[in-house]
């Protein structure tokens, strides 16, 4: 710690001689400027109100991730002899914004002007402010620094004398309690606290207690000459709190650094707190000076981690949930669901360095808040199923043996995502009546970012599919926009089976997912050579390899079926939809294997015209139309649920996935700025297994690198050993990993 923060602590040396001898004057303008400066960072994350309470300039900080309905008093340092409301605005701008909660800042009366209890009788009126405006006590907690951190105990002191409610809680940030400052640490600690002095404490002391007189321009304080007078004004508790008894204190949460001068101040008051029956932690941040907290250390970001939690301890979250009904291509998933699927699909990022699962958790519970439309639960209707919104994020899960384990009833009814981390890896899997493989790549990217402010304190730039976490959610994001893009006339469903793999299916369902990583520039540059898209390409490799695969296990010709792969299409970029929710079709391209054998380059330009040929806007819009239209079906809408449910199983089971060999998701090139590529590593994404055929198949670009992932429920690799065969044949460098039933390994393979 002190390596990394040498520069700050050394340049807050060199102004110590400055700071400690300076004119009030001089203090207290550069005291606003520093409120200034921290809070420009936040300027854009939350807004802010001025309010006069009686004479007392106030304001109430407003974050736009707010996430609590309680709020916190802030009451700022300077000793009390400097800072205005732009200085207490600063860093109660910080803790709205990490702490996602509402800041009420008060800028008291100074001394020596308005001496004690000025600034006592000030907060007390402020507070009474709030409970007029119908906040409950116990939806209040007082915070400060310095000077406000003790002021935090007066405050509550007061209210104690009065017979007042006390409120939630206290976070102290290095408080100063003891204005005689007895404490040893004035001489042990200092030389070593770069930010403060004893002689600056006791000008700080003297002006509160007495008051100061003028000589020329400056301001002298006051002294009582006899110390032992003078130490009895200054020990009275409502000045130094240290002194009082502190008897049923709210809990309390107080900040030190080892290095500052006052650090017994906030010993001993941990001790006295403890001692009197009252909830007290202290936290002493080694190597950290007074103050240390409103700095912006990146280091020191788990200290907002504790707040935060001290904050949710005290005061419960309440939020009206959201709920909307599921979108026309989700409507089937809840009902086609079965003892061994569950439709569920993963994307995960593989980070450069071990996850902080703490920060990880802390990243989730922000994240959510930003997706009401993913971040739900599946609800039963008596019509229709419907999502409604979780209340708090789940808790992170244990990596298992594979992916995409199945997700019960029970499950989804409680939370229809699941978040696991396994030491680099992040991976969030979805229930696919929430959202497509774009929207939960969304979710990722935005969630992985969140971690990378929190671990590393650098914000990715919005955009690019990086949400802003402190944005409310935009309606066109709720869009059902398979509504919207309906066509005037339906298409036909009219199509014929497809060549099916077999094989031995896994009895406890374990499934085994093997990825090809191919090298990006060496695939599209195949692609391009024969003036095909990516997609095209791949799906022409996989067609091979399935070709390849019923002529061995169906020698008689006549017996062959096509040799279809379904491509889902991402329709926000045909139709301009920004929805969040399900808004894919598919293009299902194939080939028939009884005309004869096909050259690679032959089934490259038929699968490449058939996806031209179908995926148009009128050729999307009038698919769309087909299902749209059953759902309007007023006969359809009257049955009830578990009706529907019985006749959607049945079609599903009977017509939905004959009609290809296997799904081919392709999501494209992830093309991140600097700030999360250099601190993430790989991303993945993996289509669950169909319901009833073994195999399905995806693929993300990322850091120069395919990763195509092939997952199957059969035991045997026979659709992986022809793909790899076909890969060897085309010349594409790859290198191969799967996971296996005791043990992971990597097979790798390439060819140059």
């Amino acid at each position: 710690m002190k390596k990394k923060n040498g520069l700050l602590r050394s340049q807050l040396q060199l102004l110590k001689p400055f700071i400690s001898n300076c004119s009030l004057s001089v203090a207290r303008r550069g005291q606003d400027r520093i409120g200034r400066l921290m809070a420009l960072p936040h300027k854009g994350d939350c807004e802010v109100q001025d309010i006069t309470v009686g004479d007392i300039p106030c304001a109430m900080v407003t974050p736009k991730n707010e996430l609590s309905d309680g709020v916190i008093i802030y009451l700022h340092g300077g000793g009390y002899v400097a800072g205005n409301l732009s200085y207490a605005k600063g860093f109660a701008t910080v803790l709205a914004v990490k702490c996602g909660i509402k800041v009420f800042t008060v800028a008291y009366r100074l001394a020596p002007e308005h001496v004690f209890p000025a600034a006592v009788s000030d907060t007390l009126e402020a507070y009474g402010y709030l409970l007029s405006n119908g906040y409950d006590p116990s939806k209040i907690i007082i915070a400060g620094e310095s000077a406000g951190g003790g002021l935090c105990y007066s405050l509550c002191r007061k209210l104690r004398e009065k017979g007042r409610t006390l409120p939630a809680g206290i976070v102290a940030i290095s408080p100063w309690t003891d204005l005689t400052l007895s404490g040893s640490s004035f001489a042990t600690n200092e030389k070593v606290d770069p930010s403060m002095t004893k002689s600056r404490l006791k000008y700080f002391a003297d002006c509160y207690a007495y008051g100061a007189h003028p000589e020329g321009k400056k301001l002298i304080p006051n002294v009582n000459q006899n110390e032992e007078e003078d130490r009895t004004v200054k020990s009275d508790p409502l000045m130094s709190p240290l002194f009082d008894s502190l008897e049923k204190m709210p809990p309390s949460l107080i900040f030190v650094g080892s290095d500052e001068i006052m650090l017994d101040d906030s010993v001993k008051l941990h001790g006295k707190l403890l001692e009197a029956g009252a909830e007290s932690t202290l936290e002493v941040k080694a190597d950290m000076w007074h103050g240390y907290l409103l700095y912006g250390i990146k280091e020191n970001e788990v200290d907002f981690d504790r707040i935060r939690k001290f904050i949710k301890q005290r005061i419960p979250h309440h939020r009206r949930l959201r709920w909307v009904t599921l979108d026309n291509a989700a409507k089937i998933f809840p009902a086609a669901r079965n003892r061994n699927w569950s439709n569920v699909f993963r994307l995960s990022a593989t980070m450069k360095e071990p996850i902080d699962r703490e920060l990880m958790q802390t990243a989730l519970d922000v994240t959510v808040r930003r997706f009401p439309t993913i971040a739900v639960r599946v609800k039963t209707g008596f019509f229709w199923y419907y999502l409604e919104e979780v209340p708090k994020a789940p808790k992170l899960m244990d990596e298992k043996p594979y992916p995409l384990s199945r997700m019960p009833r029970s499950d989804f009814s409680k939370c229809a995502f699941r978040a696991i981390i396994n030491d680099k890896r992040i991976a969030v899997e979805f229930f696919h009546a929430l959202t497509d493989g774009n929207g939960g790549l969304v979710f990722l990217k935005t969630l992985v970012s969140e971690y990378i402010f929190q671990k590393y304190g650098e914000k990715v730039p919005i955009g690019n599919g990086v949400l802003d976490r402190l944005e409310e959610p935009l309606e066109e994001e709720f869009e059902d926009s398979f509504l919207k893009y309906a066509g005037e006339h339906a298409a036909s469903r009219a199509d014929t089976d497809a060549y099916r793999i077999k094989g031995r299916r896994e009895e406890d369902g374990f499934r085994t997912n093997t990825t090809f990583i191919l090298d990006a520039d060496a695939v599209v540059r195949e692609a391009k050579k024969r003036g095909i898209t990516v997609t095209a390409y791949l799906s022409a490799a996989l067609t091979v390899a399935a070709a390849n695969l019923q002529y061995k296990t169906e020698p008689k010709v006549k017996n062959h079926k096509p040799i279809k792969v379904l491509i889902p299409v991402n329709l926000r970029k045909i139709f301009k939809s920004g929805t969040l929710r399900n808004f894919v079709l598919y293009a299902t391209t194939s080939i028939d294997t009884k005309l004869g054998k096909y050259e690679f380059d032959e089934i490259c330009d038929i699968i490449s015209h058939q996806m031209k040929l179908q995926i148009t806007e009128k050729n999307m819009a009038a698919m769309i139309a087909t299902n749209v239209n059953d759902e309007k079906s007023r006969a359809l809408r009257v049955v009830p649920l578990f009706l529907k449910n019985i006749v959607m199983k049945m079609v599903f089971n009977a017509v939905g996935e004959r009609k290809s060999c296997f799904s081919f998701s392709n999501l494209g090139v992830v093309d991140l700025p600097e700030e999360f590529t250099s601190h993430v590593e790989r991303l993945d994404f993996v289509l669950s297994s169909q319901a009833s055929s073994p195999y399905n198949v995806s693929a993300i670009t990322y850091g120069g690198k395919v990763y195509l992932n092939i997952i199957r429920n059969i035991a045997e690799p026979i659709f992986e050993a022809e793909l790899y065969r076909a890969l060897r044949e085309l010349d594409i460098p790859h290198e191969v990993e799967s996971n296996t039933r005791n043990k992971k390994s990597a097979h790798k393979s390439q060819r140059h």
